[in-house]
């Protein structure tokens, strides 16, 4: 495992992550307020979204790769074609940061969890389905289960919250963390939702009974995000400055790597597993190659 590439993407921090579902491009977003589009594995800027505002937070992909899905704190969320870039709608549910979108696994919603407590819920073709008061503090992740029709919310605050879809009405309300609660992931075909607290511990719930089937606790403190493998044998835990390497199945450590920045953002693995992505405050994205 070997760091390949680093290189200065955006005019400040480097905020969200993607990877295109064939693996060819790396999509950035950045509090320069922009989108680029990265070729893989030269790394070239190909492509530049311009629109938003203020900073870009948030990124999701269509299942079919068509539309790119976009959160700022302009509060707005826009949807573009991808990956030439038309700009197709701009969506507003409030005048509050929206820090988190995601596309549905069927493509038929977009969701944006935003600040104030608030997560909407439109079509791709821009139509209103839901809007739902789901906490009064921000809302900083979102999860669509694989079949769609459920929503996870969660931000500051213990709380983990699920929604039914499209009638937007409360399932379920999780408790066991504290303080705040992100980077909120169903897996193993949508049995588990995997969620990362504020107090370092990692839940996964099992999502037929609604209860903590496991609790396990990374190794340094500070812990920002949680990211998984395409495979979802190995979670990459980030902190202040160093990534860490989970096995998912017995939660035993695999690798620590030192990164030359302190705050990181967005960690993103390519769909074949072989690269990943990091973004950070020093306006850079680092590049490993996991093979």
């Amino acid at each position: 495992m070997q760091e390949s590439t680093v290189f200065e993407a955006h005019n400040s921090y480097v905020i969200g992550l993607l990877f295109s579902h064939d693996g060819r491009t790396l999509i950035s977003s950045g509090m320069d307020n922009v989108v680029k589009l990265w070729s893989v594995p030269d790394w070239q800027l190909t492509a530049t979204f311009k629109g938003h505002t203020k900073s870009a937070n948030s990124l999701s992909l269509s299942a079919d790769g068509e539309t790119l899905a976009t959160g700022s704190t302009d509060a707005t969320v826009r949807l573009w074609s991808f990956p030439d870039g038309e700009l197709l709608h701009t969506l507003q549910d409030r005048k509050r940061t929206v820090a988190a979108v995601e596309i549905s696994p069927n493509g038929a919603w977009v969701a944006a969890g935003s600040y104030g407590g608030r997560a909407a819920i439109w079509t791709l073709a821009g139509e209103e389905v839901a809007g739902i008061r789901a906490r009064k503090k921000n809302l900083g992740s979102i999860a669509f289960s694989p079949d769609s029709r459920l929503l996870a919310t969660s931000g500051l605050g213990d709380d983990i919250d699920l929604w039914s879809l499209p009638s937007g009405e409360r399932v379920a309300t999780l408790r066991g963390h504290s303080t705040a609660v992100g980077s909120l992931n169903f897996i193993d075909s949508g049995r588990y939702l995997v969620s990362l607290g504020y107090e370092q511990s990692i839940k996964f719930w099992d999502t037929t009974t609604w209860q903590a089937a496991r609790t396990v606790q990374g190794k340094a403190g500070g812990a920002r995000g949680l990211a998984l493998s395409p495979d979802e044998r190995l979670a990459a835990l980030s902190s202040e400055g160093k990534i860490e390497f989970w096995s998912v199945q017995d939660w035993a450590l695999e690798a620590e790597l030192d990164i030359g920045a302190k705050a990181l953002y967005g960690i993103a693995f390519s769909p074949d597993g072989r690269w990943m992505a990091v973004g950070a405050a020093d306006r850079k994205i680092r590049i490993w190659d996991l093979a």
